[in-house]
């Protein structure tokens, strides 16, 4: 990795540090991570996250340990849509097991000198019989104790939610910790919501990836916003599931206010400081939007832009430009904005005989599978139209054939504005492309 490769990393950190100061993060971790290898190295990483001024809300898993618990004791269960189904003398077994998972995640905290806290913020009531199917134990939120949560987080410590409610008699039910997860985000209006399923990744070896998504390089999904979220349920689940519910609870916690909710993968160490860090992050982020951006470029954008054009530059793709030229023709340029960073620049150029040249397109490297080249040239594309341009072309050295993929032709150079033509150079030896469709006004 480069100096300047690793010094705009730098800046990603520092930039986040500054959006998320005091975020709140609500994180559910599923019960295999909680019992794997890599559980230790994920506490320091939340705890790192606390020490930096974030706040962090736990609900962890603890399906397997009653299942532990309960097969111990020989007490016999069922599933009905999902739900665990007990009778009332399992209660106390199932408590027990919730409250050992959560002081499991307690103690690994205090490892890392952090104080938290296993609180009964949670009100339930009984499922009930529904249908003629009698839930038994099985529990629904009724509220939780939204300002004691805030009044923990206020004071520094961290609140671990085991997965049970009580009713204002104070008799206990068994809750999902998936959707307690989803409520305590929900009622908090989180910042951000996680939810660390082992060995779960939305990506193209596991999933059909609907057309036009863009993935990263590992092949992962990095974001969809809620209406691809139903289109990637669609092609891919014809009946419930765990990745499905979470992804319905996604969506519906982002329509309740939740920022941005996020599926990651527990067995990949330090995924949760990689997602929240980085603009491409390391899991799958669900939003309802302002995550990426094609808008015109500011001053303030121009030393990012630069540094993105410079291995095109080195490599002999585009022209070296200035400081100053950039800033001359400013009003000619627009960026790809992720997350308040700057990944992708291009240009458009108007001329006297009604021509328009898209110049200057850059993308940042590792955004270069998302499909942000392409949504920069439909941007300029319209904007010729707008602006009344006869007909867009490009002069390329290297690129010619991604920019036959987006409907160009090869052109003469005598085709271009003479002002132009007095620009080209024979050492680079640039052709010219011009766009096959004429422009409508």
């Amino acid at each position: 990795m480069t100096t300047s490769k690793k010094a705009e990393n730098v800046r990603d950190v520092i930039r986040y540090l500054q959006k998320f100061k005091n975020a709140i993060l609500v994180i559910y971790l599923d019960d295999k991570t909680i019992s794997s290898p890599l559980f230790s190295s994920h506490i320091r990483d939340i705890a790192l996250l606390h020490q930096a001024g974030l706040q962090v809300v736990l609900i962890p898993g603890a399906r397997r340990r009653i299942d532990e618990v309960l097969d111990n004791a020989k007490i016999k269960w069922t599933h009905n849509e999902g739900i665990r189904v007990t009778t009332a003398d399992a209660m106390p077994l199932i408590k027990m097991a919730a409250f050992d998972v959560s002081n499991t995640v307690m103690t690994s905290l205090a490892a890392n000198n952090i104080t938290a806290v296993i609180g009964n913020w949670v009100r339930a009531r009984g499922k009930g019989v529904l249908g003629g199917f009698d839930f038994g134990t099985a529990g629904e939120i009724d509220k939780l104790e939204t300002e004691a949560i805030r009044t923990v987080l206020n004071d520094g410590f961290i609140p671990i939610f085991p997965c049970i409610g009580w009713n204002a008699a104070g008799h206990p039910y068994n809750i999902s910790s998936m959707l307690l997860a989803k409520q305590v985000a929900m009622n908090l209006k989180a910042d951000k919501l996680f939810f660390m399923l082992f060995n779960e990744e939305i990506c193209a070896q596991k999933y059909a990836i609907p057309d036009g998504f863009a993935l990263s390089e590992a092949g992962n999904i990095p974001a969809m916003n809620l209406e691809e979220v139903d289109r990637f349920i669609e092609k891919n689940f014809t009946s419930g599931g765990e990745v499905k519910n979470i992804l319905k609870a996604a969506q519906e916690a982002c329509r309740a206010g939740v920022t941005r909710v996020h599926i990651l993968n527990g067995n990949l160490d330090g995924v949760m400081p990689c997602e929240i860090f980085s603009g491409l992050g390391s899991g799958t982020m669900i939003y309802t939007g302002g995550y990426g951006k094609v808008r015109q470029m500011e001053r303030t954008d121009i030393p990012s832009v630069l540094a993105i054009m410079k291995p095109f530059v080195e490599s002999g793709k585009l022209l070296s430009r200035t400081e100053a030229q950039i800033t001359e023709g400013l009003q000619d340029y627009i960026v790809y904005e992720l997350d308040g960073g700057i990944h992708a620049c291009a240009a458009l150029h108007f001329y006297e005989d009604g021509q328009a040249e898209i110049a200057a397109v850059a993308v940042d490297e590792n955004y270069a599978h998302m499909g942000i080249g392409p949504k920069l040239i439909d941007t300029l594309i319209e904007q010729a139209g707008e602006g009344g341009a006869s007909s867009i072309f490009i002069m390329t050295t290297q690129t010619a054939d991604w920019f036959e993929k987006l409907g160009f032709e090869e052109d003469a150079l005598e085709s271009i504005p003479e002002e132009r033509r007095k620009l080209w150079d024979s050492r680079r030896g640039s052709k010219v492309y011009r766009l096959k469709r004429k422009m409508s006004c």
